[in-house]
């Protein structure tokens, strides 16, 4: 278990602690949803969330065969509904990995990859298209 505890700051902004830790992230509303967008936005969370939640996936897996994955970066783009309510559509995550395209693990840790914690507890409603580039 762990206890993340938020306070509402006012002008739509939030500040979150992380228990563990005691890193501190703070949130802002996007422009597009009366906010200055100057921090990330909840749902922008959400999408770095998944990114990061794949790639430590795979590098779990990938510890395990002695598999480096050093490097290995990912980009998400993240789409809203156009009409209310307002919610994550779809996410399209693109994976690349400094390996060969050949390479005998290919499939286990693109499998691990989708496996995360963050893909398997998002809604089946959103979109969560994976693309991965090996180019090593």
């Amino acid at each position: 278990m762990v206890e993340i505890n938020a306070v509402y700051e006012g002008t739509l902004r939030c500040s979150a602690t992380h228990g563990p830790s005691g890193s501190i992230v703070e949130t802002d509303a996007p422009v597009d949803n009366h906010g200055r967008g100057e921090r990330y936005s909840p749902t922008d969370l959400v999408a770095t969330a998944l990114g990061t939640c794949m790639m430590t996936i795979m590098g779990i897996f990938a510890g395990r065969h002695e598999v480096d994955l050093t490097g290995t970066k990912v980009r998400v783009e993240k789409h809203m509904t156009p009409e209310p309510p307002r919610m994550i559509s779809r996410l399209v995550v693109d994976i690349e990995v400094p390996l060969p395209e050949d390479h005998p693990q290919r499939r286990a840790i693109e499998k691990a990859a989708v496996s995360c914690p963050v893909h398997l507890s998002l809604h089946p409603d959103v979109e969560k298209a994976v693309v991965f580039a090996w180019v090593g």
